[in-house]
This record gives structure tokens, sequence and C-alpha cells, in this order.
């Protein structure tokens, strides 16, 4: 129940910050936006109608549309981050900000959206819309959702620029890109490391120093070549970025041939790194 309650308060965070990006940073600034906010922009340009209204209806009817692409508990979240989105573009529609400066404006409308997107994505939910379309693109394609939203946003975003023009367009582009490298950091977590794999011809050696003077653990793993068919032991690492320096310098030493890849990984847990917690 403790859990429920805490995603229920991100939650309603996260829409809030969206819709205070939107009402804030977005439509005073005459930007665009993606997805159905983007739509929802562009119908309040053209016609005057409400944004709290137009998105509350509109991702409604996508969520009925795909809600058999989210498990029971994503509909329920998305549901309740639908509904409190709509209701703060509403509550939230005559605040202001003090700033005339359109750089400025567009960096923190990426960076609220970005962060509200984000939290209610991490607890589970989406803001349905194009949210829906990049757990599709996740599922069956392999993307990143954070990547699938920038896709289908700027689909949107593009179409706006007959309503907007070229200049308010590119702005709207660089806060969708703001946005998207926010929400990612966001979703993916916020305890980036590197994934080391290394492949050496004395791997035994380099296991041995880094063990000692690196105080990590090294996995070992078995296989060979696939055209010299030579057995070969793999070496699995996993450091901080501030280690890669260090350990560069230990492969280098021992053997100057080694074979190093390094991988971005976030959200380490286990011993040396973060307590996998209970759920």
């Amino acid at each position: 129940m403790k859990k429920y309650v805490i995603d229920m308060l991100v939650i309603m965070l996260g829409a809030l910050l969206f819709a205070l990006a939107v009402n804030l940073f977005v439509i005073p600034n005459d930007l665009g936006e993606g997805g159905v906010t983007g739509l929802t922009i562009i119908a309040y340009y053209l016609f005057g109608w409400s944004p709290s209204i137009v998105s509350f209806v509109l991702n409604a009817a996508l969520l009925v549309a795909g809600y058999k692409f989210l498990s029971r508990q994503t509909t329920i979240y998305t549901i309740i981050a639908v509904s409190f989105h709509s209701l703060f573009l509403h509550l939230t529609e005559s605040w202001s900000i003090s700033s005339n400066e359109i750089i400025v404006n567009t960096i923190f409308g990426g960076v609220f959206a970005g962060v509200g997107i984000g939290l209610i994505i991490r607890v589970g939910g989406t803001t349905a819309g194009s949210t829906i379309l990049a757990r599709m693109t996740n599922k069956y394609l392999g993307w990143s959702i954070s990547y699938g939203l920038l896709f289908f946003d700027l689909i949107v975003a593009f179409a706006s620029y007959f309503v907007i023009g070229a200049e308010a367009l590119m702005l709207t582009i660089i806060m969708l890109y703001v946005a998207t490298k926010i929400m990612e950091f966001v979703i993916e977590g916020v305890n980036p490391k590197k994934a080391v794999t290394i492949i050496s011809k004395k791997p035994e050696a380099i296991a041995e120093r880094v063990t000692a003077f690196m105080n990590r653990g090294v996995t070992v793993l078995a296989g060979h070549g696939y055209y010299t068919k030579e057995q070969k032991e793999v070496l699995y690492i996993v450091i901080s970025k501030q280690e890669v320096v260090k350990l560069k310098k230990i492969v280098k030493e021992i053997d100057k041939d080694a074979f190093i890849a390094i991988h971005d990984v976030r959200d380490v847990f286990g011993e040396g790194f973060i307590e996998l917690a209970k759920s």
C-alpha cells in the first residue's frame, strides 16, 4: 500500500511539472510540443480550445485504442496521470513567469517536461498519447522509450510548422531534445556506470591487478574466437566513470594489445554498488 501511495504522489508531481512546462514556457512563447500535447497546443493556437479538455479527450481516446499494450497497473496509473495532467493544465492556466529570454524558456520547458514525463514513466505509468506508441516501439523494435517518444513528438512538432513558423519550430526541437535527455536520465536512473569487456592473452594478471588495486570484482566468462576456435577468457567488470582511466592504464601496462569494449549501464545493484531494495 505504501508503494502505491508513493507512486500516486510521484505521478501527481510529474503531471504538475508537465502542465507547468506547457503553461509557463510553451504557450507564452508560442512554441510547439510533441504528441497529443502538441496537437492540443495547435488546437489552442488555431481555435482557442482549452488545452486541458482537448488533452483529456485525445488521451482518453488513444488509451482506449492502445490499452492492450499496457499492463493493468500501467493502465490504471495512466488514467490517473492523464486525469491529473488535464486538471493541472486547467488549474495553472493563468500562471506565468517573468522571463523574456526565449532560449532560457525553451530549455526550462524541456527540463520541466522531461522530469514530469520521466517521473510518471519511472513509476510505471504513461501520459498516454505518443507514450503508448513509444511503448509499442520499445516492445517490438527495441527502441528506448525516450527516443521513441522523441520520434513521434517530432512528427507532430514538424506539423506545427504551419502554425508557429520556422523559428519557433527550431526552438521546439531544442526543447524536445532537452526533454528527451532529461527524461532518459530520470527513467534509466541516477547511477550511471561503465561495463567493461576485456579480451586479453593475460586475463589472470589483469583480473588480479583490478581486484587488488581497484577493489572491484571481476567476472570471467568462457569464450572462443569464431574463426580460430581458440579458447579465450573474457573479463567483465563494472566500474564508475571515474575509474575508466585507471582501468585502461592497468590493462595497457599488462597487455597493450588487449581488446577493450566499454558500455554505458545504469542502475547497478549488488555488492559494491547500490543495495537491491525489496519490492
